[in-house]
């Protein structure tokens, strides 16, 4: 979209909402928004019930997961040229009903490559719905409701990764896996709908610029062949195993050669020139430690839970759920504060808090109640909204008006790369981690024979007595790596914290995103 465009349509007064009119628009961009987040985790705990039903191994059940994320990954950064080239509403609405035609196939698919292939299509329809929503957010909102409206949608976007597994494992163990899209389908057709008949006067103008056919493909395999590498890491051993080798190979020369390529078209298929702006290219920053480290904090929780606890799975999702608690009522909050406090203020609060969180977990230990965990699971969701609803405000106010759609779909797909970079760096980690913990605690087991030697006497058989040793040296080994693991993740959250003042102070940031 030229710039001359999008100025001339943000000035006509109809083009924001007001009243019941811009909260119901803000309802339907915030549960698209959700939608399309939640089903990157959603199916997560239902691979084993997947590959049950299917008759395959649950390996080869990861491909659920994968396939949707690497299309997600492909289309979030393409979202500003498509809102260029065929308008943001249009985009939207179209990917709304795409996404619940796929969800519907993936319900009935009976075999795993037909699966896999709707998950495709399913993942290229939800990439565009995260920064369509947030971009048509910001275009309806008068410059005094668009903290508020961010704010909104912003709590979505926390919720749904929370959300997902807690609504897979139940939808899984109850009315069985195929539910888990279904749910999908009437929430798109209303979103479509609604959408249309709310935005169709509010369409963005569109531009026939050239197709960056060579950006669009290093872009796919640039992005394809690391999601593939991230989800298949750790089953296949990492760097020990080939193929990891090749596609690290493969995704870090494609990057480089798409850097390049995208910084010298003239009409580039993913605009990175929106990073000249300090404010953004430090965000963006911020956004990928930050979110990183909280999908670690998610992934982290259950795999102890599940593994040294003898939580369910269910149980483990309701643990996490205590983060969306007072997420929820901090996100309206935090976007109320933007306008009276320095963004970097709260944002560097949010932190502080997130990174005491987590090192509180770096003292948990293997007699923790449920009870216990939940005050620093409640910490997280105060400090959540704090930090992310001031960084959608200073990332999205540092840019130009017309590259608002670009710099959404860049953030979005920061976000959606850092989680996954965070998922599998802290499975990797844990494992290895556990393992090394296991060996050390072994070679410092002293007068081992001496214990198995009272256990026997304890009324327990040789092999009962060894076994029971096993487990309580297996049980510290989980129990100190997952310590230390929060500890660094901690660290990390803390650092940023500080680095937050590094970025520039807003000026007038706030009006500047509600007149894009």
């Amino acid at each position: 979209m030229s710039e001359s465009a999008d100025v001339a349509t943000s000035a006509e007064p109809q083009i924001t909402m007001h009243g019941a009119a811009l909260a119901a628009g803000i309802i339907v961009l915030a549960v698209a928004n959700f939608m399309a987040i939640l089903d990157l985790t959603i199916v997560n705990v239902a691979v084993p019930h997947i590959a049950g039903a299917l008759a395959v191994s649950p390996n080869e059940g990861i491909w659920v997961i994968t396939s949707y994320a690497v299309a997600e990954a492909i289309t979030v950064p393409l979202s500003g040229w498509l809102a260029a080239r065929f308008g943001t509403v249009r985009v939207f609405v179209v990917a709304s009903l795409a996404f619940g035609l796929s969800s519907t196939l993936c319900g009935f698919a009976p075999t795993l490559p037909l699966l896999v292939t709707f998950r495709v299509v399913q993942g290229l329809a939800g990439g565009p719905l995260m920064p369509m929503s947030q971009t048509l957010l910001l275009r309806i909102a008068p410059p005094d409701k668009s903290n508020m409206a961010m704010g909104l949608w912003m709590m979505t976007t926390i919720l749904a990764p929370v959300a997902g597994p807690i609504l897979g494992g139940g939808i899984a163990d109850t009315i069985g896996w195929p539910w888990a899209f279904y749910i999908n389908v009437p929430v798109s057709i209303f979103c479509a709908m609604a959408g249309w008949r709310m935005l169709e006067s509010r369409e963005t103008a569109v531009v026939r610029n050239p197709i960056d056919y060579v950006g669009l493909a290093l872009l796919i395999v640039f992005v394809g062949a690391l999601q593939v590498m991230l989800d298949n890491g750790l089953n296949k051993d990492w760097f020990s195993s080939p193929f990891i080798v090749v596609l690290a190979a493969i995704s870090s020369i494609a990057f480089l050669m798409f850097l390049i390529w995208e910084l010298t078209e003239a009409h580039p298929i993913v605009d990175l020139r929106v990073f000249r702006h300090r404010g953004f290219a430090l965000s963006a920053i911020a956004m990928a430690l930050t979110f990183g480290s909280f999908m670690a904090s998610i992934v982290l929780i259950p795999l102890w839970l599940q593994t040294n606890m003898g939580y369910t799975a269910t149980w483990s999702g309701y643990v996490l759920a205590f983060q969306g608690v007072l997420g929820v009522v901090m996100a309206p909050v935090a976007a109320v504060l933007i306008t009276r406090v320095d963004p970097r203020l709260l944002m560097s609060l949010g932190l502080a808090v997130l990174a005491s969180a987590i090192m509180v977990r770096a003292g948990f230990t293997p007699d923790m109640t449920f009870q216990q965990m939940i005050c620093p699971q409640l910490a997280m969701g105060f400090g959540m909204p704090l930090f992310f609803v001031p960084l959608m405000t200073i990332s999205m106010g540092a840019v130009d008006a017309a590259e608002t759609a670009s710099a959404a779909g860049l953030v979005n797909f920061i976000r959606t790369t850092a989680g996954a970079f965070g998922t599998a760096i802290i499975t990797a980690a844990w494992s290895s981690k556990t393992e090394a913990t296991r060996v050390d605690l072994v070679s410092r087991l002293n007068q081992a024979d001496h214990v198995v030697g009272q256990m026997q006497g304890a009324g327990l058989t040789p092999g009962q007595a060894v076994l029971s040793l096993d487990q309580m040296v297996q049980s510290q080994a989980v129990m100190i790596a997952t310590n230390q693991l929060f500890l660094i993740v901690g660290v990390v959250l803390a650092t940023t914290a500080a680095a937050v003042w590094l970025m520039p102070k807003p000026q007038g940031a706030v009006q500047q995103i509600a007149s894009h």
